[in-house]
């Protein structure tokens, strides 16, 4: 049925249920577990916008703590489908415009399904522009799995 499924994955509670339904198809088709985490790369305007508010580190690049949380939460993922019994799971995290990462990302990697939450930890450009998991679901051929 599958054999690649691809779990995009931020760390919202939406993401943590898209992961354990991708976990439950899984364990009942044998399929690998592919998680991705997408972060959006900020200029250079962002960036010292956000140094101005202070409370961080101030030699730290913005995309560099992107970078960081991305792969904390992309490792949580792994560990978390880990513990639900699958046997092959990898992750990686990708810079850019979430939807499209996505789909990309799961062209490259030969992904028979992708699954996400239908909300994420997306900014509130999601509510003017759609939301991710709609945008994949218009760009991809590849089945989705919106929960």
């Amino acid at each position: 049925m599958f054999n690649t499924i691809l779990a995009a994955y931020d760390g919202s509670n939406g993401a943590w249920a898209a992961l354990e339904k991708a976990a439950e198809l899984a364990l009942l088709t044998d399929a690998e577990i592919v998680v991705l985490t997408v972060y959006r790369h900020h200029s250079m305007l962002e960036a010292s916008l956000s140094m101005m508010r202070g409370g961080g580190e101030p030699n730290r690049n913005l995309d560099d703590v992107m970078r960081k949380v991305s792969r904390d939460a992309a490792e949580e993922a792994k560990a978390r489908a880990t513990e639900r019994g699958v046997r092959r799971v990898s992750a990686f995290i990708k810079s850019g415009p979430s939807a499209r990462t996505i789909v990309t990302f799961a062209a490259e990697k030969q992904c028979d399904l992708i699954v996400l939450g239908s909300r994420g930890l997306g900014s509130s450009e999601g509510y003017m522009l759609g939301s991710v998991s709609h945008k994949v679901t218009s760009l991809t051929d590849i089945p989705v799995l919106v929960i």
